[in-house]
Parts: C-alpha cells; structure tokens; sequence
C-alpha cells in the first residue's frame, strides 16, 4: 500500500507561499536577516493544511501503536484498585511508592489519547452518499472533518483522555479525606470503573477499523491466538482486581459497623482509628486492647456473625497484607481460575452485592470463553487447517482404493502421487489463487516465477522477452512421480512438458517396428511433447491433436512447466517470431525426435559405405591372376582408401604384344566376367546377413516455421 498524503487545494499552498514571503521580506528589510524560527513556522503551516488519508500506511502504523497503548492502559487502571492494603493492627492505608509509579505510567498513555485526538481531527473520512460504487469519495475540507468528529466520537475520546484517577488520588481524596471518613477507596473504584468504560468503546472500534482496512489484526495465526489470549487474561486481571478491592471493601465494612456499635463503649471506637496513620496513639492502644472489633472481623474466625462469602480468601490467605506483586500474581490467578469455570467453586454469602458480583461473573466468563478462547482456537486450527484437509483426502483416497480393489502396486503408486503433491504444494491451489488476481498482477507474478527456470531450457533462451512474458503466462506446474507414463507412443500430444528437475526415459519403436528401439535421457533443460509444436504452427490444423512418437516415463520424482496445446496455439498465432532460422535451429537441435532421426540418417550412410568398401576390398582379394602373355594384374589402391581397377605391368618385352592381341582380348573378357560373379557372390551374402540390416525411419514432420 503506497502512502498518500492529501494536502489542501493549490490555492492554500499560494497563500502560504505569500503569506512566508512577506515574513521573509519584512524579517529582511528589518535586521537584514531571515528569522531564526522559519523552519519551525513552516511546520507549523504545513502541519495546519495537511490531510491525512485513513488508509495510508501512516494511519494505519499509528492504529497499531494507538492499540497496544489502549491495551497497556486498561491493564494500568485497575492497578489502582491494589493500592489499599490491610496493616497488621486492625487498620487501613494506601501504598505510595506503587502509586507513583501508577500515575506515572498512566500519564505516559493519557498523552497517547490526546494525540489519537489530534490525528482524529486531520484525518479525511469517506463520505456516505460516495459508497454506492468503489471505496467512495475522501472530504479533504479541515472543516467538516472536524465537526464530524465533534458530533460522532471526541465526547467519547475526550472522557477517555482525561486523568480522573490522577487527580482523585492525588488532589481529591487528601482534601476531603477528614478525621470521621476513613478510607475514600470506593470514590477512586468508582472513577476508575466509570473511565474504564469509554476507553472500552475507543478500543474496539479501533479494532474494527484496524480488521477493516488491512484485513487482519496479526498477520500470523500465532500472533491472532496470543492477541486474543492477551484479551481473556486482560479480562482476568481486571476481574482479580475488582475482587480483590471488594474484598478490602467487605472488611472496611465489618469494621465500621462494629466501630459504630461500640462508640458507646468505654474506651469508645473512632473511625479514625481505621486508618494506620493513627497507630501508635495512646487512645487507639487503649481501644485496641479493649475492643472486639478484630476478633468479630476476623475472616479466620468461622463463630463471627459477618460472613465475607467468596471474599474470605483474600483475609485467610493473607493477600490483603502481602507484598504489592504477590498479591497482583494471586488476583490474576483468582480472576484467571473463576473466569475459565464461570465462577462454580465460589461460596457466596447472601449480601446482595457479593451476588450481583457472582452473576456478572458467570455471564461475563461464558462470553468471554466463547469469544476469546473460540477466536483463539479457529486461529491455531487455521495453523493445521491445511494438513486435516489433506489427512482426510488421503482417508477418502484409501478407502476408495480398497473398494474397488485396486492392486497393491497401483495403491503404492497413488500413495506417492498424494504424498508427493502435498509436500510440492502443502495442499494450495496456485491456479485458483493466481485466477483470482488481475492479469497484469498476475504476468507479473508468473514472470517471477517462471522466467529464471524457463531460461534454462535452452529453446526458449533463444526467445526474446516479450515472448517469453506470453509463455510464462499460460505456464502450468506439473508433477510426476517415478514411473509414470508422462506420453505414450501413439497417444495424443496434449502439452509440452519442459523439464525443470528429475529425470524421463523417451524411448521410440518407430511405429512398432520389429529391430528397432531408440531410448534417451531427458535432464533439466530439455523438453518432450515437440510434435504440439509442429501442430501448433499449422495455420489451418485439424483440431485433431498430434499423435505422440515417443514414450516418455519418469524416472524419478520431476516437476516441469507444461504448456498446453490451446496456450500453444494462441502463442504461435499471435507471435511472428516463432519462424526465425535461430528458433528452427534451436527446436531441430534440442528436439529428441530430430536427435533421433539425424542419429539413424548418419548410421545408415555410415552402414552403406561401409557395405560398399567391403565389397570391393573383397573384389580385389579375387580379382589378382596372371595373364596369357606373362602379365601379372592388380588392383591399384588409391589416395582414398579405395581400389581404382586393374592395372597390368609387363613381364616380357613390350614389343611382343602385338602377336598376342588376341589373346590379351580373350583374357580380358575373362577377367570382368570372373569380378562380375565375384560381386554378386558379396550380394548375396550381405543380403543374407542381419548385422548389417538398418530399418529406414521416416524423417520427423518439420515445423513450417515460415507460414506463420
């Protein structure tokens, strides 16, 4: 997602343009200078006239720290509800250090609101009557941005900013804490409580406006189960603390009744002597050692007529006057315990607010539960969602298998296809994700792809790049197990295969031909399924498709591209370039049908001149004799290699050959009759021999390149 950062019309920008030149001027003319806080004024004005758009990457980054603030700060509020503590002698107070450090980190978080507040007032919205179509029209006017706001959410906004705690523990509660009140502990819950809930309402239209605009709240099904456990133990803690303020409540007031009962007694009770700033006071040692306040008050006690109910563990447990963390551990664990079991295990009392407490409980948990806890699980199930898809699909697929009582062989066989393609793809369908986008988002993406590996087959190195965009396009992923018959001979062709791992057989009977048999190894790079090509660059083919004249097997595991024969097709129609005599020489060399044919073409040469030489190396083994007139004859060997024909040299004196003409005639008629039934003989016994026999094999079908 790009940034976009709206600004006001131009005509604002010319008036602030004006309006910094006069400064300038006027700074000039005055001291000769420029003022030193220009920078800073152009900030400022430029900060005024900025809009910001709600789906920039700014707004969004500032939703997700503005989140983890509100959830940092309603973990921060109910720790003023541990502040009370319970002293050793019947008496109450606050403890300051922890609430310094409270006020201090919840300060921090209420400047976060406030600036939220700011980027509420600068940000565009959409306007209603624009979402008929699309995403709808931004309003860029400062002016109405803002008083949409004011009407709509700053009252909410604004009660959540505000310090209330701050301010009653540190100005209201000493001020009207006198000598008669004794602890203000409920007034502090109550402003907590109240605030707690327009920080609710911020939080979680921020969530829905997060999950509206990028789709997701974590990006990861892990962070999605912690976000949504983070939620539930939030919910924990804040229980604990209620319960455990009520809990301090419940003893305040077991403490004041008796405290009013025995103001009569001698020495009389004061609720002064409540509090643990009065220990050590001669009055409140005489009462303490006289009262039975403490003992009618003491959780502890099972014969005491004020029942605290589910609240006697924080008394009997001594969490009341543990240390500040070890009692914040043990709430969260109360909170986290009751939370997760609806509150079953509590023994309540039958004073009416421990029971309104107990139902908000209960309904409270079983929500939560649901909603949390559900939430959570459908994200670590989304983790394996993929792999119970694929268990339950080899189920169906064994359980098919044996109903129709398929071989043990072909079971193996369909065992391997599924495990293999599962850990290929880890059960996602590329086709269907790739359908579903743009076709220039998706060229794109094939292009990355496809195009590094399509460059290793060496046919379509030659290719330029917009061809090669046009291939990428419609290249499809296939995978083979081994022993799988990829094309059969004299099946049809119904895709190219272009090799990018493992390795296939293709083998050739040349039309099932007896004593002959052609097998090659095809490796990375190379491809099979050329005669769709030869198809395919036909202006006027039959729709018949061609028919395959190899068998191509894998031997081991492969994954190639395939094109298939309507992709083909449309590639060949529409690119001119297919019929350049660099592409003709690349398919001609690369294609194992022409490899095949060209290596049969040579042995067959080969095989004939090799027939031809013997028949006259044996020719002239026979063809040496002696003629009539003491002549020897012989066969004159050649700069090639080969026998000329005869030749005589003379024995007697050459002047003695005319009075033998007749004979040497004879002689020589006698000598082309004798090489004459010599080579038929060769004939014969080449006709007899099956070693030498070459099957003739057709030349493969050309690609008309040229009628493209």
């Amino acid at each position: 997602m790009n940034r976009r950062i709206f600004s006001r019309p131009a005509s604002h920008l010319r008036h602030i343009r004006r309006s910094l030149t006069t400064h300038n001027t006027v700074a000039a003319s005055s001291d000769g200078t420029f003022a030193a806080d220009q920078p800073h004024l152009v900030n400022v004005l430029l900060w005024r006239y900025q809009i910001l758009d709600p789906s920039s990457d700014i707004v969004n980054w500032w939703n997700h720290v503005f989140l983890v603030t509100c959830l940092i700060s309603l973990f921060i509020d109910p720790l003023y509800f541990y502040l009370p503590y319970v002293g050793e002698m019947a008496c109450m107070t606050t403890e300051n250090e922890a609430s310094v450090s409270i006020t201090y980190y919840r300060t921090l978080a209420d400047l976060f609101y406030l600036l939220h507040i700011l980027f509420k007032f600068r940000t565009a919205f959409v306007a209603p009557s624009s979402r008929v179509f699309g995403r709808g029209e931004l309003v860029m006017d400062a002016r109405q941005i803002a008083m949409r706001y004011l009407k709509s959410d700053f009252i909410v906004d604004f009660a959540a900013t505000l310090p209330l705690p701050q301010i009653v523990i540190w100005y209201v509660i000493p001020a009207t804490k006198s000598k008669k009140s004794g602890q203000a502990d409920n007034t502090l819950a109550l402003i907590v409580l109240f605030q707690y809930i327009p920080r609710l309402f911020v939080i979680f239209p921020l969530n829905q406006k997060i999950i509206k605009t990028t789709g997701f709240i974590a990006k990861t099904a892990w962070a999605g189960a912690a976000y949504n456990l983070l939620l539930y133990m939030l919910a924990s803690h804040v229980l604990g603390a209620s319960w455990y303020l009520a809990s301090i409540g419940r003893q305040l007031s077991c403490w004041k009744t008796e405290c009013r009962a025995e103001m009569d007694a001698f020495p009389p009770c004061s609720l002064k002597f409540l509090d643990c700033d009065s220990v050590g006071q001669i009055e409140r040692n005489y009462w303490l050692n006289a009262t039975k306040l403490v003992t009618r008050c003491d959780a502890k006690n099972d014969d005491s007529d004020f029942k605290f109910g589910m609240f006697a563990h924080a008394f009997t447990s001594e969490v009341a006057s543990s240390r500040f963390s070890h009692k914040y551990l043990y709430c969260l664990w109360w909170g986290l315990r009751n939370l997760s079991s609806y509150g079953q295990n509590l023994r309540t009392s039958t004073y009416i607010g421990e029971t309104v407490f107990c139902i908000v409980l209960c309904i409270g948990g079983l929500i939560l539960f649901a909603r949390l806890i559900g939430n959570m699980q459908t994200y670590l199930q989304s983790m394996t969602v993929r792999l119970e898809e694929w268990r339950l699909k080899k189920r169906d697929t064994e359980e098919w298998m044996r109903h129709r009582q398929l071989p043990p062989e072909l079971q193996e066989r369909v065992r391997r296809f599924v495990q293999y393609k599962w850990f290929a793809t880890r059960g996602v369908n590329e086709e269907s994700i790739l359908l579903s986008l743009p076709l220039d988002l998706r060229r794109e993406i094939q292009r990355h792809l496809c195009l590094n590996l399509v460059r290793r087959v060496p046919f379509f190195a030659q290719m330029d790049d917009q061809l090669l965009d046009a291939i990428c396009e419609r290249l499809v992923s296939s995978l083979s197990t081994e022993g799988t018959y990829v094309f059969r001979e004299g099946d049809p062709v119904d895709e190219m295969l272009f090799v990018i791992r493992g390795q296939l057989e293709s083998s050739t009977t040349n039309g099932g031909r007896s004593g002959f048999f052609n097998s090659i190894t095809l490796r990375p790079g190379d491809f099979c399924g050329e005669e769709l090509l030869t198809w395919a660059l036909v202006p006027n083919s039959s729709l018949n498709l061609p028919s395959s004249t190899r068998t191509v097997r894998t031997l081991t595991e492969v994954e190639a591209f395939a094109l298939r024969a309507e992709d083909l097709k449309f590639v060949a129609i529409q690119f001119k370039r297919l019929h350049s005599k660099k592409l003709q020489h690349a398919f001609r060399y690369y294609s194992p049908q022409w490899r095949t044919w060209g290596a049969c073409f040579i042995e067959a040469a080969w095989r004939r001149y090799k027939r031809k030489r013997l028949a006259k190396e044996l020719a002239v083994q026979e063809s040496l004799y002696t003629d009539w007139d003491g002549n020897f004859t012989y066969q004159q060997k050649s700069d090639d290699g080969l026998y000329n024909g005869p030749e005589e040299v003379p024995l007697v004196d050459i002047d003695n050959n005319g009075q033998h003409l007749g004979a040497t005639i004879l002689a020589s008629k006698f000598a082309a009759n004798t090489k004459r039934g010599v080579v038929q003989k060769v004939q014969v016994a080449d006709a007899s021999s099956s070693s030498l026999k070459m099957p003739k094999l057709f030349k493969p079908d050309e690609p008309d390149f040229s009628l493209v």
